[in-house]
């Protein structure tokens, strides 16, 4: 699978022509499946944003707003009751998972327990499109600071890259470079601080930074 790992979205020219690398053909021919299921593990989520979500409305303008030839929804809580011969042909004849943030130790439980986490290594050609807690589901540990999800055992998540990732530095008053050279510190693995101008695309286990904000790398 390649991955975009954001903490925004698709937010400007340089992250959109990864993207559109990473396809291999523009985003108006391009089949997506949206993600919403790690908005419902974080408290200041919820219907509302779900909504505007799969609707592809103003706020997601940079994921599911970016003109997909088409758009489904792939919930993973609904996955394991209906049978992998139903859903895996979806995951398999879509080119993009576009996958939204909430809490990412929530994410990864139903990645997990829906069985897509298991199926990942079988789509190489697939592309991963990570935001905040989207993103952050794909490295080793997201730090306790980012637990927000009241079942989750600890803060490990589905390690897929050997980083970890500080998400919108500078976008709230407590995201500063400050508090994510105190979060790395604790992780005891590599670690990116990334804002919203900011992607990491990974392909081939080899990560690059495509940025036209701020960024810095831990460890």
């Amino acid at each position: 699978m390649k991955l975009l790992l954001t903490s925004g979205g698709v937010t400007n020219p340089s992250i959109d022509a990864a993207l559109v690398e990473m396809l291999g053909k523009p985003i108006a021919e391009s089949h997506a499946l949206v993600v919403p299921t790690a908005q419902w593990g974080h408290p200041m989520c919820g219907p509302g944003n779900v909504r505007g979500l799969i609707a592809g409305e103003q706020r997601w303008a940079a994921l599911s707003g970016l003109g997909w030839a088409s758009l489904g929804v792939l919930e993973l809580t609904a996955l394991p009751t209906i049978g992998a011969e139903r859903w895996v042909p979806w995951v398999r004849e879509a080119d993009v998972l576009l996958v939204d943030g909430g809490d990412a130790t929530y994410l990864h439980h139903w990645m997990r327990e829906s069985g897509l986490a298991e199926l990942l290594p079988a789509l190489p050609e697939t592309v991963w499109v990570g935001v905040s807690a989207g993103s952050m589901v794909m490295t080793p540990r997201i730090g306790a600071d980012f637990v927000e999800w009241k079942s989750a055992p600890d803060d490990r998540t589905l390690g897929v890259v050997d980083f970890s990732i500080f998400p919108h530095l500078d976008a709230f008053p407590s995201n500063t470079l400050a508090e994510a050279e105190r979060w790395a510190g604790e992780l005891g693995n590599p670690a990116y601080a990334i804002d919203e101008q900011t992607a990491i695309k990974v392909v081939d286990g080899s990560a690059e930074v495509i940025s036209e904000g701020k960024w810095k790398r831990f460890g």
